[in-house]
């Protein structure tokens, strides 16, 4: 516990994936992708429990080998492409707090970014409890600006800009963008359940690299992972 907050870490890690079959437990340089978040999790030094929201008593399994307690199993209806993260959360919430174990701050922890770093949780935690942030979602740099961005239409002719006269400007006079990568969100839980979500006023960034913010949605991006990873 830090300075009076307790933390909770939430890995969600359901079974069903159209893209990529298994992808949660699919091996990432020889071990499975969750346990890559797992380890990072346990690394991060303000921590206080780790947890993982499954559906799947393999993916439980895999999770119980790396150390993490599984005190249940998530509702099917909780595990469809349609499931919403914020009900994922609240699910596990409502479990802790019917068992009078309540936490302040909650960090999840996709395990489709495996090259976060344990320091980088640190860090987004350390910006929520040391600036008037009330949840940190982790971002890194585009790029190539969207302004840059056409619709093209049926016959492939090049329709306008964005914005009007980006052809006419060099890339280093454009503003700079960021992304979510989808690495970490950290927010207070009463904020959270204010804003129904990690986004609202007292949101903030933590900026990553680029190396360490690849998401895993795709076979590409996988062998990009592994190959960050060897």
């Amino acid at each position: 516990m830090y300075k009076g907050n307790k933390i909770l870490a939430l890995i969600p890690a359901r079974s069903g994936s159209k893209r990529i079959p298994n992808k949660n437990i699919r091996q990432l340089c020889g071990k499975p992708l969750i346990a890559w978040s797992i380890e990072q999790a346990s690394g991060a030094r303000y921590i206080d429990k780790i947890v993982v929201s499954t559906e799947s008593p393999f993916i439980a399994s895999i999770a119980r080998r790396y150390g993490v307690d599984i005190p249940f199993l998530r509702p099917n209806k909780l595990a469809t492409d349609k499931a919403k993260s914020l009900d994922v959360i609240l699910h596990t919430l409502n479990f802790y707090e019917s068992k009078k174990d309540i936490f302040d701050i909650v960090v999840l922890l996709q395990p489709t970014s495996p090259l976060r770093k344990s320091s980088d949780i640190n860090k987004a935690i350390e910006k929520l409890l040391t600036s008037k942030a009330k949840s940190i979602v982790s971002v890194c740099k585009e790029e190539h600006s969207p302004l840059w961005s056409v619709t093209l239409t049926k016959n492939n002719k090049i329709g306008p800009f964005l914005k009007k006269n980006t052809d006419k400007q060099n890339g280093q006079s454009l503003p700079v963008f960021y992304r979510i990568n989808g690495a970490i969100y950290v927010a207070n839980i009463n904020y959270l359940k204010q804003n129904k979500g990690f986004f609202g006023k007292s949101t903030f960034a933590y900026i990553m690299p680029p190396e360490r913010s690849v998401d895993i949605d795709t076979t590409f991006d996988f062998k990009i992972a592994d190959f960050l990873k060897q």
